[in-house]
């Protein structure tokens, strides 16, 4: 579905300006040595610290240890339809955990949250694969649904993407099978407890990309988010099928822009639909999440790669381009060493923070078959070693942000200081 990046290198770091899958990529270095994004910092020494200023389905279990929210929005019992037909009201999402504030002492919980950018049902049928792994690991994760994959190529005209041509996109159209099946996947996730989130529409990178978009032009972009979702029926005219058991109005709360650019105006532009988070910050060092303009900043995060003292960001383009280069299809006999290499990357980061300073891991990935699939082979890894450890929730970044909420702000603020190998005294950090 998506065409072979194009890659353009700057001074301490890599943009990728794809058609298709861009991203900010964390380069396997020491110091970083200027650049954008990650390659500004590319290692974590002990001592340094970043600022912290900055319709009904099979029943699913909630993760365990976590509790069904009571909602706080009173619902009738009603299902109500909506617009055409492609969303309904349900009431109040299933099997969300109930956010607690932590008890005076106590170690809060090692959150991971595991996401996916375009959200499309292929051929492969990977959407579908990591529900079932998300089920069997108690564990819940992010969908970013790109809106235009519920749009038919034959009704492109509908699109209307900032400083472009309408219907232009830099990513290809999904088939009407991709469609349907991408609907029915959507459909069970969100009633599995999973996050719909979005990852907007065209994919558009580089000059006239998002980078170069107003607030006024993310607006836009946002709605047309919206717009796909709300009225899949009538773009498809796949009548046969029932509504999406979710008003996308209320369940949106946040996303992740393509190429990770924009953000400025983007959270501007955010602000004005309520959402609640951002997943687009370019990486960080592992710190807990500080609000950027009120919103959450929830971005890719530096790991330690293994047998060396550098740091690679968390998401599967990172660990391709630093494997294989430009090529999505590299040495087949390196596949296996590439695939552990990028596992153990995690795992470092994870075990870093879970006997550290239990701020959150952020893994981010795409339903694609880059070399061999072995990224996808990777988190799925993960996903099945750390999901059903003590002390740890695999949630979506909506439940994070939920449970973020209701902690205390001086609390928070003093985690933010601490390194993520620091494990503090948690009797007086937590009061």
């Amino acid at each position: 579905m998506v065409r072979v990046p194009h890659l353009m290198r700057t001074a301490g770091g890599v943009v990728v300006l794809v058609t298709g899958t861009a991203l900010m990529l964390g380069l396997l270095s020491g110091c970083g040595s200027g650049g954008d994004g990650a390659g500004k910092r590319a290692a974590f020494p002990p001592s340094a610290r970043p600022s912290s200023a900055p319709p009904s389905a099979s029943p699913t279990p909630a993760p365990s240890g976590s509790k069904t929210v009571n909602p706080q929005e009173k619902w009738d019992g009603k299902v109500r339809i909506l617009g055409d037909g492609s969303t309904s009201s349900t009431g109040p999402q299933p099997h969300q955990p109930k956010p607690l504030k932590l008890k005076p002492g106590e170690k809060p919980p090692q959150f991971v949250v595991f996401s996916w950018d375009g959200a499309l049902q292929g051929d492969d049928e990977q959407f579908s694969h990591f529900r079932e792994v998300a089920k069997e690991n108690n564990a819940q994760m992010t969908f970013f649904l790109t809106g235009t994959y519920l749009l038919p190529k034959s009704k492109a005209s509908k699109y209307r993407p900032p400083q472009h041509k309408r219907g232009e996109m830099a990513i290809s159209y999904a088939t009407d099978q991709h469609i349907r099946d991408t609907l029915e996947q959507l459909r069970g996730a969100w009633l599995e407890g999973n996050e719909i989130g979005t990852h907007f529409n065209g994919h558009f990178c580089g000059a006239k990309g998002g980078g170069d978009w107003s607030v006024a032009e993310w607006k836009s972009e946002i709605e047309q988010s919206y717009s796909f979702v709300e009225n899949w029926k009538t773009n498809t005219g796949y009548k046969d099928l029932p509504p999406l058991p979710f008003d996308y109005r209320k369940e949106l709360a946040g996303g992740r822009a393509p190429c990770l650019e924009g953000q400025k105006n983007l959270l501007t532009a955010a602000k004005s639909f309520g959402w609640r988070y951002d997943a687009s910050s370019p990486g960080d060092f592992q710190i807990w999440p500080s609000k950027n303009d009120g919103i959450w900043n929830f971005p890719l995060q530096l790991v330690p790669y293994p047998g060396t003292e550098r740091q690679v960001l968390s998401m599967d383009f990172n660990f391709l381009y630093n494997q294989s280069g430009d090529s999505t299809q590299g040495d087949p006999a390196k596949y296996e060493q590439w695939r552990k290499l990028t596992r153990d990357s995690y795992l470092n980061g994870f075990e870093r923070v879970y006997h550290g300073s239990r701020a959150p891991l952020f893994i981010g990935n795409h339903f694609e078959n880059w070399n061999g699939g072995i990224y996808m082979k990777a988190v799925e890894d993960v996903v099945k070693s750390v999901c059903k450890r003590d002390g740890v929730r695999c949630v979506t970044f909506k439940q994070l942000a939920d449970w973020l909420d209701v902690q205390d702000p001086q609390v928070l603020a003093k985690m933010r200081e601490l390194d993520p190998a620091q494990s503090p005294d948690w009797q007086s950090l937590v009061k």
